[in-house]
């Protein structure tokens, strides 16, 4: 079993969007992926509540059965959209995959 955690920072503002905005928008999309997507087994997407400076906003926190099935999930369509507008609202990106 693979785990594929990845945490990001928002932009203050992006799209159109306030910061608080653009990390809901993205943790309901995350979220629904479960659904199109069968290879990926659980999602989980949490939104920080400390406002500290220099911490991050939100984290992803996802599991695969193997490797070759987070290469499917990195590779969908959906998820792809939806990563590619996260990349226009973030300000930092930290991520890693390991064993369970």
């Amino acid at each position: 079993m693979i785990k594929h955690i990845v945490m990001w920072q928002f932009k203050e503002y992006a799209q159109g969007k306030t910061k608080q905005e653009n990390m809901e928008w993205a943790k309901a999309q995350l979220e629904a992926l479960p659904k199109v997507i069968p290879c990926l087994k659980k999602m989980e997407v949490h939104l920080n509540c400390n406002d500290k400076p220099g911490m991050y906003d939100a984290v992803l926190e996802s599991e695969f059965n193997s490797l070759d099935d987070l290469f499917t999930y990195r590779k969908h369509p959906d998820h792809k959209m939806i990563s590619e507008y996260i990349a226009l609202c973030r300000c930092g990106r930290a991520s890693v995959d390991y064993e369970i």
